[in-house]
């Protein structure tokens, strides 16, 4: 399996691609030149920001959460007004928002990470309810939030340490007991980016410096692999009326000599549905 291009605008780091069900839109982040970006058709869509913004969940027909480096949004698609509503390390300059993504039960997962990349000064975190709560903490590069179909199972990834865990979760979405490794990707020298659960509990991981996206069963065996033109892919999301479309965001950030296919948005078909993303409960 191979993707074509979606997208042609080159992101320096293409991150967080939500298709928004209600619009039927793709939308998806240059997080490092603060810009949120969508199409409609032939349509070309871009908004900027004073801050870097990563992630993004759906609230309603015209309304985004955006995770940003100082905290969360309430984001007008149609006219671009953003209403603060939760700080999120708004304390610390050496930190912003990085991968995150809706639960099923309604809260937002986001991680935080230097932006330095620095040791262990990343974080994960859940807005519930009108609150933010850590849940964990020491991660480099948080990357890969998702979720299985039932609810009950977190997945969420550390890049540099070249792992992705699975995390059980109690009825209401709180982490509950340890949780254990689903993929270690050392021996096979991959950096785990962002992640999404198919319709049958298969993960989609785009894998950084490596081109492409790897399904996982839910036993943690690899399933397929599908190639991106971009080195740097950074992550997955499903899309299209059918939710058997998939778009995999890429980056030119660290490449030397970056070509007119690393930073673009690619589009595959995935061959398996994907889940409808959640609504973040306000």
């Amino acid at each position: 399996m191979s993707a074509a291009v979606f997208d042609q605008r080159p992101c320096l780091l293409g991150e967080g691609p939500l298709w928004h069900p209600e619009r039927q839109q793709y939308f998806w982040f240059d997080i490092l030149r603060r810009r949120l970006l969508s199409r409609i058709g032939d349509r070309a869509l871009d908004w900027s920001f004073d801050e870097h913004v990563s992630a993004a969940g759906w609230v309603d027909r015209d309304t985004l959460l955006i995770a940003a480096e100082t905290g969360l949004y309430r984001f007008d698609i149609e006219t671009g007004a953003r209403e603060w509503l939760v700080a999120l390390e708004a304390d610390r300059a050496d930190t912003r928002s990085n991968d995150g993504r809706a639960d099923p039960q309604g809260g937002f997962w986001i991680g935080t990470m230097g932006k330095r990349a620095e040791t262990g000064q990343g974080a994960i975190y859940r807005f519930y309810h009108g609150r933010v709560e850590r849940l964990f903490s020491g991660i480099t590069i948080p990357n890969a939030i998702c979720f299985a179909p039932d609810g009950r199972r977190a997945y969420f990834a550390d890049t540099a340490r070249q792992c992705l865990w699975v995390q059980p979760l109690d009825p209401e979405g709180w982490p509950v007991g340890p949780r254990a490794v689903f993929a270690d990707l050392r021996a096979a020298g991959l950096h785990p980016d962002g992640a999404v659960v198919d319709a049958e509990g298969g993960l989609w991981n785009a894998q950084w410096g490596a081109g492409r996206v790897a399904r996982y069963l839910p036993d943690g065996t690899l399933d397929r692999v599908v190639t991106v033109g971009g080195v740097q892919s950074s992550c997955p999301a499903f899309g299209g009326a059918a939710l058997d479309q998939m778009i995999v965001t890429t980056a030119r950030e660290g490449l030397r000599d970056p070509g007119a296919r690393d930073g673009v948005v690619y589009d595959l078909t995935a061959g398996v549905r994907g889940q409808a993303e959640h609504r973040v409960l306000l």
